[in-house]
């Protein structure tokens, strides 16, 4: 069996999305959601799916082994970003070489980067005038959104689209490819 530790943010909607995908079958278990932020809805919606969950700080991502013995603790072979913000440092990516899978709302290489997140994402994708945008899945590396890319989903900027209007078709194709997706990576380890 494949153990999945989630790093998340945010809301939680793509790792509440993951765990229903995965920990009703045998093949691969999110066994931690872990979070940077005290208050993350992502921290909640795991407990309602008896996912354990542990908050950490800058301190323990950065400057201790805090994450990376959590990690080792719940015997994680592979780390899913889900919304999660912070870079990724060097000795977890060491840790987890190839193992480290993100996804970005937007089609990298473009829109991506330090800073280059949610809304901010889709608004600079209009204010551009793209006709698509899209979601990009990777290997994260020691850079923002720079590392390999494993799947790219595309879908329509439509004329009159806002931020929000165009972050729902987004979050769409994240619900639908992001656990596909990390089934294929996953086999492949």
């Amino acid at each position: 069996m494949i153990k999945v530790a989630i790093l998340a943010s945010g809301s939680g909607t793509n790792a509440e999305n993951i765990i229903n995908n995965f920990n009703s079958g045998d093949e691969i278990r999110v066994v931690i959601l872990m979070s940077n932020r005290q208050d993350a809805y992502a921290l909640k919606r795991a407990d309602k799916l008896n996912i354990p969950t542990w908050v950490f700080n800058r301190e323990d991502l950065y400057a201790s082994s805090n994450v990376l013995d959590k990690l080792n603790e719940f015997s994680a072979d592979i780390i899913i970003l889900a919304g999660f913000l912070w870079l990724i440092p060097p000795e977890i990516i060491k840790s987890y070489p190839g193992r480290i899978l993100n996804i970005h709302p937007a089609l990298l290489p473009s829109y991506g980067g330090k800073g280059m997140y949610g809304s901010r994402v889709h608004q600079a994708v209009i204010e551009n005038g793209e006709k698509k945008s899209g979601i990009t899945i990777h290997i994260v590396n020691e850079e923002y959104d720079a590392g390999d890319i494993v799947f790219q989903a595309e879908c329509p900027v439509l004329e009159g689209d806002t931020p929000e209007s165009l972050a729902s078709r987004i979050h769409e194709l994240e619900y639908e490819y992001y656990p596909e997706v990390i089934r294929d990576y996953a086999a492949g380890l």
